[in-house]
């Protein structure tokens, strides 16, 4: 079987916005711009266009307004000091506000994987400004659960994130590591060629490629993360909401995961085998799922 290649198409409109400090965040609009309208954003130290083999399949439909959060992706590098839920969630409000201001109003339904749904959940109240959010395994803890596990989780990702490989001589060299790491094993094939061409970019002194988000700002988000990963209270979103988990009987609990004791009250499914990374890995089913919770609640 041929590898696919993944070739993220040049966008219908770009925009940069300026956030909070001067960060600059560039907007991209894809897709069908007649349709309903959906924000979409990623992981930490990942980038939206990692997510094309999940997006991709929404453009015929959708119109689709896609950003890297701040110091991420095609985003230039901002404040560490500032990198930060609390500056990610200031900078949302913004970013729906520039998306207004230059595509014009309409009811949007925000699209957030892990981090980018956290930030979501972090609105007071959830979901404002939004006809609906969808979420993919963000990471929620109950209220009362265990403190110092979780914390530690985190942490020690961030100790993993610091030491992360900085620069690569080849976009090559990256993408096998990429395919070698348990983390990403399932993700479908091509994934990892994509992310060599949307994770790097070429070293400031001109010696091979470095990480477009760079390993200590990835680290800075695991090790204060913990604080607003706290479960909010169904009855308080302004929209309907919806939360698609990897499969919760796959062996891959290393990552900051949805707690499914927390989930009584909430719209939840799963992706049968998939992990936290379900929608590189089986995004038909992750699209499938999505839309059928969009046309029960009117929004497609």
């Amino acid at each position: 079987m041929t590898t696919p290649e993944w070739r993220v198409p040049e966008p219908l409109d770009t925009v940069e916005i300026e956030a909070a400090g001067g960060a600059r965040i560039i907007l991209r609009r894809h897709g069908d711009v007649k349709g309903p309208r959906l924000i979409l954003s990623h992981d930490n130290g990942l980038a939206i266009d990692l997510y094309y083999p999940f997006w991709s399949r929404l453009q015929s439909r959708f119109e689709l307004i896609v950003y890297d959060l701040r110091s991420h992706g095609r985003n230039p590098t901002a404040d560490l000091a500032t990198h930060n839920v609390a500056t990610f969630t200031a900078d949302e409000e913004r970013i729906r506000a520039g998306i207004e201001e230059h595509f014009g109003a309409k009811p949007a339904v925000g699209v957030f994987h892990s981090l980018s749904a956290m930030v979501a959940l972090n609105h007071d109240p959830p979901g404002r400004g939004y006809a609906g959010l969808v979420l993919f395994d963000p990471p929620m803890y109950l209220a009362d659960g265990d403190h110092y596990g979780i914390d530690t989780l985190w942490r020690r990702l961030g100790m993993l994130a610091r030491h992360r490989q900085p620069r690569f001589a080849t976009r090559g060299e990256f993408a096998e590591e990429f395919r070698r790491s348990w983390v990403f094993e399932f993700t479908r094939p091509g994934v990892e060629h994509l992310a060599a061409d949307v994770l790097l970019q070429p070293a400031s002194d001109g010696d091979g490629y470095e990480l477009r988000c760079p390993r200590e700002f990835e680290a800075q988000v695991f090790n204060y993360g913990f604080a607003y990963a706290f479960e909010p209270d169904t009855t308080d979103f302004a929209c309907p909401v919806t939360v698609i988990g990897g499969d919760p009987g796959v062996e891959f609990s290393s990552l900051p995961s949805v707690d499914l004791e927390g989930l009584i009250g909430w719209d939840y499914d799963f992706i049968p085998h998939t992990t936290h990374f379900l929608q590189l890995e089986n995004p038909e089913e992750c699209v499938s799922t999505m839309i059928a919770f969009l046309e029960r609640e009117g929004l497609a």
